[in-house]
């Protein structure tokens, strides 16, 4: 008997270490999130969109799209659909305040730019948004595969959750992959963010505040 709790214990510790980042993407307990922050979150994702554009100027569209879109190409080959996805980032990001440098690089470490992907414990899409959020944010029949719900879900979290963090973003990060403590999610995203997404040509979308390092 002895022998046989000794190897399940075994098994589960090698799970732990093999689980991909973001097999709690998204997770707070459901008393953490009081009345007030669940009525704001869903008033967030109901408010009225921005403007069509999410760019400050044509040159601006035209440079971050082509820039951004060389780091994806191996993850989203067909060009049309990879632009079209970098728009759709750029405006939601944009809308709740989010470098949207920063969300391409969550996304790549959450789901590898595969909306249709699932972790073990249900995180679904390309931001990986857990279920339950879905009772705090929209309505039960929303599709997180949806690219669009799914990419206004995730912003929407993820600003609740730097915000409440008073705009630590390492912190903040952890909190979204539900591993506050831990810091190798936050410098995962971090690491991606700096060296491989940030865009910093002059003329460009500037750092917003505290989100920034």
């Amino acid at each position: 008997m002895q022998a046989s709790l000794t190897s399940i214990s075994l098994v589960l510790n090698i799970l732990f270490l093999v689980l991909p980042l973001n097999a709690h993407a998204g997770t707070e307990l459901y008393r953490d999130i009081s009345l007030s922050n669940r009525q704001e979150l869903r008033h967030l994702y109901l408010s009225e969109p921005s403007p069509i554009s999410s760019f400050n100027h044509s040159v601006q569209a035209i440079n971050w799209i082509a820039h951004q879109s060389k780091n994806i190409s191996n993850k989203i080959p067909e060009e049309y659909s990879r632009r079209n996805l970098l728009r759709m980032i750029h405006y939601e990001s944009t809308r709740y305040g989010l470098d949207p440098d920063l969300v391409l690089a969550l996304i790549d470490v959450e789901s590898g730019f595969n909306r249709f992907s699932l972790s073990l414990v249900g995180a679904s899409g390309l931001m990986q948004v857990m279920p339950f959020w879905k009772d705090f944010i929209g309505q039960n029949k929303d599709s997180l595969f949806d690219i669009h719900t799914n990419l206004r879900y995730g912003c929407i979290i993820l600003k609740h959750y730097i915000d409440q963090e008073q705009g630590n973003l390492e912190r903040g990060l952890a909190r979204y992959n539900g591993s506050l403590g831990n810091p190798r999610y936050p410098n995962l995203v971090i690491k991606k963010w700096l060296e491989k997404y940030r865009f910093q040509t002059l003329g460009n979308l500037k750092p917003a505040g505290a989100y920034f390092v």
